[in-house]
């Protein structure tokens, strides 16, 4: 998929999108009685969905994050709950775990597809860094274990699909579109299996030019298989492409499914009662891919998306119960016997070295040690990471810089390329209070404070109202008192990065190894302080 990077690079450049609906807080009081779009105001991007009796569950992509795979719950369609991960590891390789000046950024897993077959859930999914297909399966899909199998090559943005005579298939590719057989056990392509192009030039519907489609999801309703994919045409948004056909080898007919605010990539689901939605996600600047989710009707045999091809601001759905503790969640790192060291909300930047951190070494704290030298956020290893989450929302944490050592950095910080961070600065037998501003793509220190104390509290405040796309630093020397940090940060969602931006606990170490940093708490909250 590396080659793909610079259409990905294209098309967001290319992007200008009208102002998000329903945002507005008031709005969405107004609305308060039914679900609003979107669905998931944080970065959840490259949906797959599955129902399963009355309960949906969604898996979405994490790319370089460890664990990865998110797989997600919901009794309604709207609001969703962390339920588990298809992997803890990906693969033990440089590029994952942040080694020998290697990094996974932008890469890592990409588009999965999520199944139920026979009583057993199956998520697929392809990496470039390991340049192989995934596919992990259990019975329990949210307690485990995953049984894992990989193999070569690596299937880019494939469709997984049972069929009912008992074939297994990936539709895979970008332009012309693949159907390839799988091996009964997963293990492999079928030797000697259906491997063909079923629809060359799979754009023609929207215009046969642009971005070639991708992000494959093939379901069959009704005795007939329906394909659908994004595409983007010059001068227009992402565009949702259906294709059909009595055979899964086709011939496939197509047309476009919806071409609005850029709102594509995903697919069909129907509901208990009977009702259909189309599943899907918008770039939304630096908070990411947020998804969508769109009504669907059925005529002459083809899924209608939308109304009167719109997305709709409301649905007739009851409305969310928010991100927070679902998506996001605050944390006091205690944990009681038989809890879990960290709640699913959480994932590493990166492969973690296990070694280096825990909730146990001080009780009720989170202990970040590091073990060698790094000179970059970045690179650094061990940033737990969660995601920011709009319109708004803001980030807060305690810090004990007790056991930190000469040249150790750490703090809270909001991860993309173009970072910000607000952290502990030891040197010497000084400690300052240090603000980092990346806004540019390369770190200036915006504003360096002397500290005398041992704990201090860092606030980051993210506003995505509008596609502001700001974030502005605090910090306290009493949890109550909060006092402006640096310069503003202007985030933006950057290659090769390729997603929103994260809220990052850090210490990495620039002189000697050993040197701890304690976090008291992690807090997330869905609002910000009033801008003077």
């Amino acid at each position: 998929m590396k080659k793909l990077l610079p259409l990905f690079s294209l098309y967001l450049f290319l992007f200008t999108a009208t102002s998000l609906k329903a945002q507005d807080p008031k709005l969405t009081r107004l609305y308060a009685q039914k679900a609003t779009n979107p669905i998931i105001y944080a970065d959840v991007p490259d949906i797959s969905i599955v129902r399963v009796s009355n309960s949906y569950y969604m898996s979405s992509t994490t790319m370089h994050m460890s664990p990865g795979v998110p797989i997600m719950k919901s009794n309604d369609l709207v609001t969703w709950k962390t339920v588990g991960y298809a992997y803890d590891t990906l693969a033990n390789i440089d590029a994952m775990n942040l080694t020998n000046g290697k990094n996974a950024y932008g890469e890592g897993s990409w588009a999965s597809s999520i199944r139920f077959h026979n009583g057993t859930f199956y998520v697929s999914t392809f990496s470039a860094n390991t340049g192989k297909t995934h596919i992990y399966s259990t019975k329990n899909i949210e307690k485990g274990p995953w049984k894992a199998r990989s193999f070569a090559p690596d299937l880019g943005d494939h469709s997984l699909f049972f069929d009912d005579d008992g074939k297994v298939y990936m539709i895979s590719g970008s332009g012309d579109l693949r159907l390839i057989e799988l091996k009964d056990d997963l293990s492999g392509i079928k030797p000697g299996g259906t491997d063909q192009v079923i629809i060359k030039k799979a754009n023609v519907p929207s215009g046969g030019t642009g971005l070639g489609p991708e992000g494959s999801q093939l379901f069959k309703i009704n005795s007939k298989y329906y394909l659908f994919n994004i595409t983007w045409p010059p001068g227009h948004v992402r565009t949702v492409i259906i294709h059909r056909a009595d055979k899964i080898t086709g011939p496939y007919e197509g047309r476009i499914g919806l071409q609005d605010l850029g709102v594509a990539q995903g697919g069909l689901v129907e509901a208990p009662n009977g009702d259909w939605y189309s599943y899907l996600f918008r770039d939304y600047g630096s908070v990411g891919r947020i998804p969508y989710l769109v009504p669907v009707k059925w005529e002459d045999g083809w899924p209608v998306l939308g109304t009167n091809g719109k997305v709709r601001d409301t649905l007739d759905l009851p409305a969310g119960k928010g991100l927070i503790p679902g998506i996001v969640a605050s944390d006091d790192f205690f944990r009681k016997k038989g809890e879990r060291a960290l709640p699913l909300v959480w994932q590493w930047n990166h492969n973690p070295d296990n070694s280096l951190w825990s909730v146990t070494a001080r009780k009720g704290y989170l202990r970040l040690t590091t073990g060698r030298i790094d000179t970059d956020f970045v690179m650094a290893r061990n940033s737990l990471t969660q995601r920011t989450i709009g319109p708004v929302c803001s980030g807060t944490v305690s810090l004990d810089i007790s056991n930190m050592k000469d040249g150790d950095f750490a703090g809270l910080g909001l991860l993309q390329r173009n970072y910000g961070l607000a952290g502990v600065k030891i040197t010497g037998d000084s400690k300052a209070v240090v603000m980092i501003n990346a806004s540019t793509g390369k770190p200036v220190e915006a504003q360096k404070i002397p500290l005398n104390q041992k704990v201090v509290y860092f606030k980051a405040e993210c506003n995505f109202t509008n596609r502001k796309d700001v974030a502005n630093f605090f910090y306290s020397l009493d949890g109550k008192t909060w006092i402006p940090l640096g310069t503003q940060l202007k985030m933006a969602y950057t290659f090769p990065h390729f997603m929103g931006y994260r809220f990052a606990l850090f210490n990495y170490a620039t002189k000697n190894i050993g040197g701890a940093a304690d976090f008291d708490f992690f807090h997330i909250t869905d609002s910000i302080s009033q801008e003077k």
